[in-house]
Parts: structure tokens; C-alpha cells; sequence
């Protein structure tokens, strides 16, 4: 079994022209995470902006135990979607400043900063072995938890 624990402190910087708003005092909904994705980037400037499914480094979802069944046919996938849960994101900036172009609301933008922080990628499939599901294409640190996986039909 995997043990699901928070990877690393949250990114809590604001640039000029960012806002943020209080969080509601409670969730609406819960989720189980299916284990952890493993990734070369440790800090979030070292990441890229988007994953490359033909030519980028090979990154490996580590499946927890208990969904070993739920991987029976992905082996045959080429392509699959990968939902992820970007734990060290803050959660409160409704605009935001990226580094390149203006202020924008956090919904008209690709960041991990956002009110619930899940990442999708579409990637490629490089292998299974076991609980271990290699794959290229994806864009998120070391450690983050992973929330599902999907055949992505061409």
C-alpha cells in the first residue's frame, strides 16, 4: 500500500496584480488517491509548462496495491489520461500574473494554482510492470498524488 501524506509545502507567493479570496470553511466532496506519480522535477520553476507525450523524460505512476485489478487492459492503451492532484498549489488566487502576458482569471489559465487544484495530461504509454504504469507526457512534481487514470480514445 501506498501511504498518501502531503508531499511539501505550498507555493503561498503572490505576484503584483494576483488576488485571492477566502476559502469556503469545509470541502464538498472527498476523493481517494490511487497512488503517486514520480517525476525528475522536485521544485515547481523546473517544471515544464506542458508535458511531451513522444519526447519527454519517462515518468512513473506507482499504483497503490489495492487497485491492481483496475490496470487489467492498460498495458494495451497507447494513450491514456492522467488525473492528478497538484498538493503543493495553493488554492485562493481568483487572478493571476504569470510570468509571461497579463493578468488573467485563474480559469482562463493552465496553472496549478487554482480552487481545485486537478491536472489532466494526456501521455504515452511506455510500459507496465506490476503497479508501476511508465508513461511520457506529463508536467507535475515528484510525489504528486495521483487520482485516476483513463484510456484516452484517438
Amino acid at each position: 500500500m501506498i501511504e498518501i501524506a502531503p508531499a511539501g509545502p505550498i507555493d503561498d507567493d503572490i505576484r503584483p496584480g494576483e488576488t485571492s479570496v477566502a476559502l469556503p470553511e469545509r470541502f464538498d466532496a472527498g476523493l481517494y488517491f490511487i497512488g503517486r506519480i514520480r517525476t525528475p522535477w522536485t521544485v515547481r520553476g523546473t517544471c515544464p509548462r506542458r508535458g511531451d507525450p513522444e519526447e519527454g523524460p519517462v515518468c512513473t505512476l506507482e499504483i497503490d496495491a489495492r487497485w491492481a485489478d483496475a490496470l487489467t487492459g492498460v498495458a494495451e492503451c497507447p494513450r491514456l489520461q492522467v488525473l492528478y492532484w497538484m498538493d503543493r498549489a495553493r488554492r485562493d488566487l481568483v487572478l493571476q500574473s504569470p510570468r509571461e502576458g497579463a493578468t488573467r482569471g485563474t480559469f482562463a489559465l493552465r496553472s496549478p494554482v487554482r480552487p481545485n487544484p486537478i491536472a489532466s495530461s494526456v501521455v504515452t504509454l511506455v510500459g507496465v510492470e506490476g503497479l508501476k504504469v511508465m508513461v511520457r507526457g506529463l508536467d507535475c512534481l515528484d510525489g504528486t498524488p495521483l487520482v485516476d487514470l483513463k484510456v484516452q480514445h484517438a
